[in-house]
């Protein structure tokens, strides 16, 4: 049995830094191995100012690829105007992904595809091939579900290191074969995971079947009571649904989960829940972490949520969470309240969460 570490997630990316001499446990499968240059948030999204860019593509045509596993590379080019006031033009490559919205989408989700010598004193240096976050339908409701999903990668990145970085546009969408503009809504970039197993010293991996004896305890912990947080079941570690692993230099593995518009926090009128599960809606919140054996471990990791709560809370005040419509974000918020009743209320925790947890150690 492994060994529980209580380690400070405040502090763990100096933690992680002092291990790096340290022995790494290593198991085969396949690894990518980050490069030096690469240990650095990229400076793309260091900044929270949103972009405005012009996104030209064939549409007729991306919408017409609903396999993203075959799907063809479409050139397209993004655009905008730099702080000097010229029209900067950075070609890119564009392809469909994802499952139930490139079926059902009016505009599928789309991976971007930047080569490196475009980038070059761009805003989008440092970009490699980052999912674009678009907004299923013109519609409001749409886009909102984008900037609800948006702002919950920005609460996940104040509780870990160990997740996704974000970075928002104003996108203006222009058919290339008719030269016309289709509307103007917002959207997202997603950090690589190749980035965020570099940000942490850490290599990914893509090794399926990980089991609770195979996760660091606190940062699994730290994972799941995140998705139980917003209500989000459509995850698994173990089938890297919606889940990514890093191997840090102690042989530890970290999860990064990602994904979250089937959260009960978005609450999209298209998010379902799997009938295999005990809850009815999206809302109805259901703990699928790995069982921990230490209940200290939950204990600190409730800590650290108490803790963020306030700056989890400002996010929705500060200019980027006021995109939202103040109906959405007092709701959200709300939603948040009954997350926090429930680990601040030890018999409510053991119920929801502790006796909750899938698989003994």
């Amino acid at each position: 049995m492994r060994t529980i570490r209580i380690l400070s997630l405040l502090l763990a990316a100096a933690s992680v830094a002092s291990a790096q001499n340290a022995p790494a446990k290593k198991k085969s499968g396949d690894q990518k191995t980050p490069k030096a240059a690469d240990t650095v948030l990229a400076k793309f999204f260091e900044s929270e100012t949103p972009i405005v860019a012009t996104f030209t593509l064939n549409v007729g045509r991306i919408r017409g690829d609903k396999n993203a596993d075959t799907a063809p590379w479409r050139d397209a080019t993004l655009s905008y105007t730099s702080d000097s006031g010229a029209t900067v033009r950075v070609p890119v490559k564009a392809k469909t992904r994802g499952i139930w919205r490139l079926k059902n989408c009016q505009m599928p989700p789309i991976r971007l595809n930047f080569a490196n010598d475009s980038t070059k004193k761009t805003v989008f240096h440092g970009l490699d091939k980052p999912k674009l976050v678009n907004n299923c339908r013109d519609e409001d409701t749409y886009e909102q579900y984008v900037l609800q999903e948006f702002q919950l990668y920005r609460i996940y990145r104040l509780i870990t290191p160990a997740s996704h970085a974000v970075r928002l546009l104003r996108m203006t969408y222009v058919d290339s074969a008719s030269k016309k503009p289709l509307y103007t809504r917002y959207a997202f970039i997603e950090e690589e995971p190749a980035m965020v197993a570099a940000r942490n010293h850490a290599s990914q991996t893509k090794i399926k079947g990980a089991g609770p004896g195979d996760i660091e305890p606190l940062h699994g912990v730290t994972a799941s009571v995140f998705q139980y947080m917003i209500g989000n079941t459509d995850w698994a570690i173990s089938a890297l649904h919606n889940a990514e692993l890093i191997q840090v230099p102690t042989g530890d593995y970290w999860p990064v989960v990602y994904d979250f518009d089937f959260s009960g926090a978005v609450n999209a009128r298209y998010a379902t829940v799997d009938p295999r599960l005990r809850i009815r809606t999206v809302r109805d919140r259901l703990y699928r972490g790995y069982c921990v054996t230490d209940p200290s471990v939950y204990q600190q990791v409730y800590s650290l949520f108490n803790e963020k709560k306030d700056a989890i809370y400002a996010l929705y005040r500060d200019p980027l969470g006021k995109l939202l419509k103040p109906d959405i974000a007092e709701e959200t918020l709300k939603y948040f309240d009954e997350f926090y009743k429930v680990i601040n209320e030890p018999r409510l925790a053991k119920m929801n969460i502790l006796e909750a947890c899938m698989g003994k150690r």
